[in-house]
């Protein structure tokens, strides 16, 4: 291992205070719900997408027994184009536990945030570190490839290993648990701005003398080829398609007001099952679809 703690933590640590970017739910005055909040919103959707929606979120629900009160149409509103819909009614949910069950306070250690409806391994790491101060290993993706790039010098992550992904992280931390939270949050600055998977700018990188790949002459990336996400012409388009009709109309709609939304019925209906199921839409007695809680 050529980068170590102590060399990650010196350097990462005074780069991050001087470069780091202003966001809101960084500020001393944003409190764990607007961690959390802000943790399912960044899931797959960039920080440009999220901050305003995030703002009118705090504004509208401050608190998490505030959202756990708004009907779920209301909440699937505000969500707007953010995409993954299925991440606001896990809020909804966790909001709700956190109320009845946590006084209203999202608590501040990583078991306890996992037994939570709908958070999952990286944001309760997320929460307890950034809102919470807590040295816990925080990997998301690109953190996994600085990781595989500083440590191990490989051009990019290969196949995720969780046992593996939190070793790695684990041992670049400091002892102290504030140090180790704000590492935690360099690392994916890090791996957001500088050493990212298609054009990383090296030559700013604070931790590049250290990079084993660098070292090692930057050899291109021979892993597992990675899938290319598309979004034209996939489920996950029709079923926004569908969503939007329903998030732009008071009440429930005939099926002839979904269908025009897209040409293909097979997916189409295909689609409009899967929102019956997840409980993003319902069906009335009368036939016609609504959002939750609409009819």
């Amino acid at each position: 291992m050529v980068l170590t703690a102590d060399t990650a933590a010196d350097t990462l640590l005074d780069w991050f205070a001087a470069t780091a970017r202003d966001l809101p739910w960084r500020r001393a005055d944003c409190d764990a719900w607007g961690v959390l909040v802000s943790e399912i919103m960044l899931q797959q959707t960039p920080v440009a997408r999220v901050e305003p929606i995030w703002h009118e979120w705090l504004e509208r629900w401050p608190k998490p027994s505030a959202l756990a009160a708004a009907p779920q149409a209301d909440v699937l509103r505000a969500w707007g184009k953010l995409g993954y819909p299925r991440r606001a009614l896990r809020l909804h949910a966790a909001a709700d536990a956190i109320a009845r069950e946590h006084g209203d306070v999202v608590p501040d250690d990583v078991d306890t945030l996992l037994a939570l409806p709908g958070i999952g391994a990286y944001t309760a790491r997320a929460v307890a570190a950034f809102a919470y101060g807590r040295r816990v290993p925080v990997v998301d993706t690109n953190v996994r490839r600085v990781v595989a790039r500083a440590v191990h010098g490989a051009g990019d992550a290969g196949p995720a290993s969780n046992t593996r992904d939190m070793a790695d992280v684990e041992a670049l931390l400091p002892a102290d648990e504030g140090r180790a939270a704000t590492l935690s949050a360099a690392l994916m600055e890090l791996g957001a701005l500088v050493c990212t998977a298609r054009s990383p700018r090296c030559a700013d990188c604070p931790i590049a003398p250290d990079c084993a790949w660098v070292r090692a002459g930057k050899p291109a990336y021979d892993g597992p080829a990675k899938p290319v996400q598309k979004f034209a012409g996939t489920d996950r388009q029709v079923r926004g398609l569908l969503l939007d009709v329903l998030r732009g109309t008071d009440g429930p709609v005939p099926k002839t007001r979904l269908d025009v939304v897209w040409d293909r019925a097979g997916q189409r209906d295909r689609c409009l099952d899967s929102l019956l199921t997840d409980g993003l839409v319902e069906q009335t007695e009368d036939g016609r679809f609504a959002l939750p809680g609409e009819h």
